[in-house]
């Protein structure tokens, strides 16, 4: 019965749950390193994106004879380069649509309550239910008022804090970037050092997987969203829609995000349409679904290919969960992780099939 795989699963299962037990129990001994994480996360996580952007550069410079020193060096240069273009193209645009918004803000607020006044002095003309859920939800705002407004004064303050902390941490997102770049062939040499034989190149085997699994991942999904940008933009201009190109940037950061990406991109770009002209509304919902089909049929299957082959439904799944365990962090990284699990999963059930088959011809 040791040898079946349900039970060496069931086995996995629990301890796993008991390790995962006794940490939470001497949690305290481990906050040190826990703080030392959450620190260098995020800029581990932007070296390693652009990591992945810049060593095709690199592998291409390396190629042409030149040194690895030199060839970092023009890959900075070449990344500074490129935020500070795009930093003097579209900041000064930004600036003055995010100013124009700051400013039209109460005037958007005035016609908002144009339109719930309007609600209200037709309510009677409503059926019945209609007519106590709109009381209801004028019950709930206005006892609830001072609250959300506490409340997003709160989330404003920690917001603002946890942004300057960010920016702080992002000076050292270049020094991870350039270690990466210069010593990234010795990471997997190092891994697979601890091991021997079969198990060494099984290491280096899943090592690689994993790399080319993050690699389409990262490329490809970045790749994709900035055409979505552009899609939005384009569409935007052409309906005359305002703010368009603070709406489209939008839009292309939150395409980063599977499956829900596109649903928090057109909320405000619908807002604003309905404040500026009703029927405009239907426009953008037009450009929304036009762009999402075009990304969905044209670019996703050419760009990504079958990276990670994850079905849909498995995509909200993994990204719901994800949502409520670690927040927007989780939602945003709940595929790549999901797909560095599977694809170590899939070495592992391959090792063990080569292994079952090795052991069935030597018994033949």
């Amino acid at each position: 019965m040791t040898n079946k795989l349900w039970f060496q699963t069931g086995i996995g299962i629990l301890l796993a749950m008991l390790i995962i037990f006794m940490f939470q129990q001497i949690h305290d001994v481990f906050n040190p390193l826990i703080i030392i994480a959450k620190t260098i996360f995020l800029p581990l996580l932007i070296g390693g994106v652009l990591f992945y952007l810049t060593r095709p550069l690199l592998h291409f410079l390396e190629a042409k004879k030149l040194p690895r020193w030199a060839s970092i060096t023009f890959v900075l240069v070449v990344v500074a380069a490129v935020f500070w273009l795009i930093y003097a193209m579209i900041a000064p645009v930004i600036g003055e649509q995010a100013g124009s918004l700051a400013k039209n803000t109460p005037q958007m607020i005035d016609e908002g309550e144009k339109w719930v006044d309007y609600l209200l002095s037709h309510r009677d003309d409503l059926p019945p239910q209609a007519q106590e859920s709109v009381e209801s939800a004028i019950t709930n705002v206005s006892n609830n008022l001072n609250d959300w407004t506490v409340g997003f004064g709160s989330w404003l303050l920690t917001f603002l804090q946890n942004f300057f902390q960010a920016l702080f941490l992002l000076i050292l997102a270049p020094f991870f970037l350039v270690y990466m770049l210069k010593d990234h062939e010795k990471f997997a040499p190092f891994v697979a050092g601890f091991f021997n034989g079969e198990r060494r190149t099984w290491i280096r085997k899943t090592l690689h997987d994993l790399d080319v699994t993050l690699r389409s991942y990262i490329q490809g999904q970045l790749l994709v969203s900035f055409l979505v940008g552009v899609m939005l933009l384009i569409g935007y201009l052409i309906i005359d829609l305002n703010y368009a190109l603070l709406l489209a940037l939008f839009g292309m950061m939150t395409n980063v995000i599977p499956f829900l990406g596109p649903y928090l991109a057109v909320v405000p770009a619908m807002f604003i349409a309905l404040l500026q002209e009703p029927q405009m509304a239907l426009y953008v919902a037009i450009i929304m679904l036009v762009a999402q089909q075009i990304e969905s049929n044209f670019i996703s299957p050419n760009v990504m290919g079958k990276a990670l082959d994850v079905h849909p439904l498995t995509v909200i799944t993994v990204i719901l969960a994800a949502g409520n365990i670690a927040g927007i962090w989780g939602v945003i990284l709940a595929i790549p992780f999901y797909g560095v699990v599977k694809t170590i999963l899939s070495n592992l059930y391959q090792k063990r099939t080569e292994i079952r088959e090795a052991a069935g011809k030597e018994i033949d």
